[in-house]
């Protein structure tokens, strides 16, 4: 059996999971009364109506993503006969468990903020301190897991060019990314299907990446989580039955982040998560154009219409179905560029 057909079995898998287990989580979700609420500064007043829409369906994909990976490695070891008494054989496996349990540490982290949330019945959870130094933590035992079971380089790989070796520096820059990229497709998800649509997107080209790297044991992980995302969207896309709340989106960002560190392609990593990158970015220009322009001027100005992005574009007259489409084509041509900045450099 080829590995690319355990890729897809594992996929499929992924998918039917995590889109039969809506039919059970939602009706859940509804009885117990887990519904998001909705601040209406946070996005178009249009969005209330989404109000008391069950939240923590991240749990569909996470669920999903645990079970497949992980049994679509252990296929992949049978199938290839590899050899189960080579200590450093499992190498690889160590680093898909060392992913899994990041993306669901993040993942927890998410759910004690949705929980909060609903339990105060309002959009205030944990604390931006609380979540990152919560953050921290989860983020420093990643890396030093990652640097136990294979990668101990400190290099900083653009393709075009690699640094010196930075020694601890290195690791103080990662957690600004893991900090970064995290909270980046957090922000992702504030349109239905969005951010489920664009990691969809960026774990198909982590797969080819992985390919490219001769890394095939995490694609076990890359193609079971971009099942268990379409599996999802099922119960996504607009209007959306469930969200994926923090829960979900923190689940999701430390995966992207977690796969693009273990590759140790920094260009890559910058590209394929370049949609998420200009969200967050987004963000942080409005609110740094507003403070300047309130103190120059004694009123605070704008940039975009409403941020992230995707709410500008949302404002402008764009459609929820519209903006997923066009985001995850934007994520398919810079994803795609990553994949030739691997094959040329």
């Amino acid at each position: 059996m080829s590995f690319w057909i355990i890729d897809l079995i594992t996929a499929l898998l992924s998918f039917v999971i995590a889109g039969v287990s809506g039919i059970f989580l939602v009706p859940f979700l509804h009885r117990i009364k887990f519904g998001q609420p909705i601040k209406t500064e946070d996005g178009p007043k249009w969005h209330a109506k989404k109000q008391g829409t069950p939240t923590m369906g991240g749990f569909m994909f996470i669920i999903s993503t645990v079970i497949t990976s992980i049994a679509g490695y252990w296929i992949y070891r049978w199938k290839t006969g590899i050899d189960t008494t080579d200590k450093d054989s499992f190498k690889p496996f160590y680093l898909l468990l060392s992913v899994l349990v990041f993306s669901a540490a993040f993942g927890l982290i998410g759910f004690i903020d949705d929980y909060t949330k609903v339990a105060r019945k309002k959009n205030d959870g944990l604390t931006p301190w609380q979540k990152i130094a919560l953050q921290l933590v989860c983020g420093a035992g990643f890396l030093f897991a990652v640097r136990c079971f294979g990668d101990s380089s400190t290099k900083i790989d653009l393709g075009f060019w690699r640094s010196p070796s930075l020694g601890i520096f290195y690791y103080i820059l990662m957690m600004a990314v893991i900090i970064y990229l995290t909270n980046a497709v957090n922000l992702t998800d504030g349109v239905d299907g969005l951010c489920g649509s664009v990691t969809f997107v960026a774990m198909l080209i982590f797969t080819v990446c992985c390919s490219i790297l001769k890394q095939n044991e995490m694609t076990c992980f890359t193609m079971a989580l971009a099942g268990g995302c379409l599996g999802f969207l099922l119960w996504n896309l607009n209007p959306a039955k469930c969200f994926m709340g923090d829960t979900g989106s923190m689940f999701l960002g430390a995966a992207v982040t977690g796969v693009g560190l273990i590759l140790h392609k920094h260009l890559l990593i910058l590209l394929v998560a370049l949609v998420y990158i200009i969200e967050a970015l987004s963000v942080m220009i409005q609110v740094l154009y507003f403070k300047y322009t309130k103190k120059k001027y004694g009123e605070g100005r704008r940039i975009f219409k409403m941020t992230p992005i995707h709410h500008h574009f949302e404002m402008s007259g764009f459609s929820e179905y519209k903006i997923v489409i066009t985001f995850s084509l934007c994520g398919i041509i810079f994803g795609v560029l990553g994949i030739i900045t691997l094959m040329v450099f």
